[in-house]
């Protein structure tokens, strides 16, 4: 099936305790639209700068993505500088510069209104919606959405969630919406406010997937090393979103799966600063990781 993400594309500045690189591409549709590409062709809507390099461009249409809907405004693009401590936690942001992004207005190309699958990324949440009101009958809505909109945008977030059928956060995130600590309680209440899929991502603690009234809990990967967790997440929301739009059917199952699809690319992007490793992930290097998995969970 078709699949439609809607989201920033960024240039990042990012320092580790091991190294640091600058202006190298990220934004969240940059790290999903990579990721989904492994499993199903993407549609990108999104917005850059005239400074954005031509070969981000070339990188993401040599991968298969469709970029009709990128939009080259006048100015720069959105930047992103953050630093992260010896133990990877959350990054602390030292700069961040919308630029063009501060303007962004989403316009779905008439090519993409009929897509099946809609990623709504993590963007202002009354943009979201006005996403919902350019597509026609979309299979299945998804969305993420940050702190800060939480915080400031609260009642436009509710009015949103009523409207996508999976909601994708992650667990800091969804205890401050529903103000519960365990994350048990915390994805029930959210399913009370209208998306029937609720995946909580808990980073290198795996992810926790509650749909009705089943509760999946997937463990992480486990790696060695990571270099840069920058885009883990919104990764991992392209693997997920890319197996269900590559599959032929969609129910428990295939929603457990790609559960697990999507902690397997996030690890392809954490072992690289920026998408250098993801877009180098071939067919057979995530298959070999899945058969891995599969054997680290078998009891």
């Amino acid at each position: 099936m078709s699949l439609l993400v809607v989201g920033s594309i960024a240039l990042d500045s990012i320092k580790t305790p091991q190294a640091s690189v600058n202006n190298i591409v990220g934004g969240s549709a940059t790290y999903f639209s990579l990721s989904a590409s492994k499993f199903t062709k993407v549609r990108l809507v999104a917005v850059v700068g005239r400074d954005f390099p031509k070969k981000y461009i070339n990188l993401l249409e040599t991968n298969g993505i469709d970029t009709e809907g990128l939009i080259r405004d006048n100015g720069e693009t959105f930047r992103w500088q953050g630093e992260y401590g010896k133990d990877f936690s959350d990054a602390k942001t030292i700069a961040t510069h919308l630029n063009v992004f501060a303007n962004f207005r989403p316009k779905i190309p008439k090519s993409y209104q009929n897509t099946r699958l809609i990623f709504l990324a993590n963007i202002d949440p009354q943009l979201q919606l006005q996403v919902l009101e350019q597509v026609k009958k979309p299979k299945l809505i998804a969305c993420d959405t940050m702190n800060f909109w939480i915080e400031s945008k609260r009642s436009t977030l509710l009015k949103l969630l009523k409207s996508v059928d999976a909601f994708l956060l992650n667990e800091s995130e969804a205890r401050l919406l529903t103000g519960e600590a365990n994350l048990i309680l915390a994805g029930k209440a959210i399913s009370r406010f209208g998306p029937e899929i609720v995946l909580i991502k808990k980073g290198e603690n795996g992810a926790l997937l509650f749909k009705g009234s089943k509760i999946f809990t997937a463990p992480a990967y486990t790696l060695e090393e990571v270099v840069d967790p920058t885009g883990a997440g919104d990764t991992f929301a392209g693997g997920f979103m890319g197996y269900l739009a590559a599959a032929k059917r969609i129910n428990d199952l295939t929603f457990r799966q790609a559960v697990i699809y999507g902690n397997i690319m996030a690890t392809f992007a954490v072992e690289s600063f920026g998408v250098n490793r993801l877009q180098k992930a071939s067919g057979q290097e995530i298959k070999k990781r899945i058969n891995y998995y599969r054997q680290l969970t078998k009891f």
